[in-house]
C-alpha cells in the first residue's frame, strides 16, 4: 500500500518541503507511521468492486481520493466477480497505531440498485447496526459513519461518470471477524450491535503513542511561538480544527492536534505561554474536560451523564429532562435533548471546560475560549 502524496493534514510546509507546523508537523515529529481508517479501506474496496462490476476488471492497486485531497493506493486482498455483483477486500493497515482493527479484512460488495436510489448502504457480516438514538446515524442504519458514506458516494459517482451510468448501487460493507473485534470496543454499550463501525473523518489514522504525541504537541507550541503566533488552537480532531479556523481565521502553524491530551497542551502553555488559547472539540470529549479530566481518551475517562444531568438542572432543565439526560445513550443525545428544550447544556459544558483549563493555567497569562461541536461540525456550545 502506497501513498501518492505526503500526508499534510493541516500541516504547514516550507518551500524546501520540510514540515514546520500544524497536524502534519506533529505527525512528522512523532516519528510514527500513519495508517488508514476503516472508512478509507471500505471506500477503496467499493471503488475496486464497482469498477470491476462495470468494466470487468479489478484495479489493483486501487486509488481513491481522501477528504483533504490525498490520493493513496490500496492493494486488494480478495476479489470476486459474478454476473450481477462484485466484491473486493482490503486489509486495514493502521500504521503504528495500536488499533484493534489493524489487519482486519474489510470487504465491499457492489450490485446494481433500483433507478433513482443513489447509493444504498447495507451492513454485511461484522459491521454493526445502530439500535439506539444519540449517534450520527438513525436507528436501523448500518454503522457506516457520515464521512465514509460521502467518500464512498464520491468514489461511486466518479466511476459512474467515467462509464456513463447513473451510479445507482447497493453497497454492502463487511469486516471479517468484525463482530468479535467489536466486543473490545464501546459499540455494544452505544447500541451498535452485530459488529464494528466504519469510521474516519480524514481517511488517515494518526498514530497513538502517548509520549511521542505529547512531545509533538510541545513542538507544535514551539513552532507557533517561534512564528510569532499569539493565538493557538488545541483541537481534538480534524473537524474541530476546521471549526477553529472558520471561527478565528488561524493559520496552519497555530493549530495544535491536541487529540485526547488536553493536559499536555495546558501544562506546556503554562510554562511557555501565548496570549490566547482556543480549545475546540467534540461535545462528549470536552464534557470530560469540563468534569476535570485532562486525558480525554475513552480508556482513561468517560462521559459522566450524572454530571451532565446536574449541569442541565443548573441550566433550567425540569426533572423529566434531567432524568432523560442522566439516561442518555451518548453525550450527543444529551446535548440534543437540552437544545430541543432550550437548555444551554453546550454552553455550560464549554464554560466548565474553560474553567478547568484556567485552573491548570493559573498564574500564566493565557486567555481561553472553548468551542464545543457535534459530529457534523455544528457549534453546540461556546464560552470565553
Amino acid at each position: 500500500m502506497t501513498d501518492s502524496g505526503a500526508v499534510t493534514d493541516g500541516g504547514a510546509v516550507t518551500d524546501g518541503g520540510a514540515v514546520t507546523g500544524g497536524r502534519a508537523g506533529q505527525l512528522k515529529s512523532s516519528g510514527l507511521r500513519h495508517g488508514w481508517t476503516t472508512g478509507a479501506c471500505a471506500t477503496a474496496a467499493t471503488a475496486a468492486a464497482y469498477e470491476a462490476l462495470l468494466g470487468g476488471e479489478f484495479p489493483d492497486p486501487v486509488q481513491i481520493t481522501l477528504p483533504k485531497g490525498q490520493q493513496p493506493e490500496f492493494a486488494l486482498a480478495v476479489e470476486e466477480l459474478t454476473d450481477d455483483q462484485a466484491m473486493a477486500g482490503v486489509v486495514k493497515d493502521a500504521g503504528d497505531d495500536p488499533d484493534v482493527t489493524h489487519g482486519a479484512l474489510i470487504r465491499s460488495t457492489v450490485r446494481a440498485g433500483l433507478p433513482g436510489t443513489g447509493v444504498v448502504f447495507r451492513a454485511g457480516p461484522g459491521v454493526g447496526t445502530v439500535t439506539k438514538a444519540g449517534l450520527p446515524l438513525p436507528v436501523g442504519e448500518p454503522a457506516i459513519n457520515p464521512v465514509p458514506r460521502q467518500m464512498i458516494r464520491d468514489a461511486v459517482a466518479g466511476i459512474a461518470d467515467r462509464h456513463g451510468v447513473s451510479g445507482d448501487v447497493e453497497v454492502t460493507v463487511s469486516v471479517d471477524g468484525g463482530e468479535e473485534i467489536a466486543r473490545s470496543t464501546w459499540n455494544p454499550r452505544l447500541g451498535i450491535l452485530g459488529g464494528l463501525s466504519i469510521l474516519g473523518t480524514t481517511g488517515i489514522v494518526v498514530p497513538y503513542s502517548c509520549s511521542a504525541w505529547i512531545d509533538s504537541i510541545r513542538r507544535g507550541v514551539d513552532v507557533a511561538r517561534a512564528a510569532g503566533r499569539t493565538h493557538v488552537a488545541g483541537c481534538t480532531g480534524s473537524t474541530s480544527e476546521k471549526v477553529a479556523v472558520a471561527v478565528h481565521g488561524l493559520p496552519e502553524d497555530a493549530l495544535l492536534d491536541m487529540g485526547d491530551f488536553a493536559g499536555a497542551v495546558l501544562k506546556y502553555l503554562k510554562r511557555h505561554p501565548v496570549a490566547r488559547l482556543t480549545i475546540a472539540g467534540g461535545f462528549a470529549k470536552l464534557s470530560k474536560l469540563a468534569a476535570g479530566h485532562l486525558d480525554l481518551h475513552s480508556a482513561r475517562s468517560q462521559v459522566d451523564k450524572g454530571y451532565l444531568a446536574e449541569l442541565a438542572r443548573v441550566g433550567g432543565a425540569d426533572a423529566a429532562l434531567v432524568a432523560a439526560v442522566a439516561g442518555a445513550n451518548t453525550g450527543l443525545e444529551a446535548v440534543q435533548l437540552c437544545t430541543a428544550a432550550d437548555v444551554p447544556l453546550g454552553d455550560l459544558v464549554a464554560e466548565a471546560a474553560r474553567q478547568t483549563a484556567l485552573d491548570v493555567l493559573r498564574g500564566s497569562p493565557v486567555a481561553v475560549d472553548v468551542i464545543c461541536i457535534d459530529r457534523a461540525g455544528t457549534i453546540v456550545g461556546q464560552a470565553g
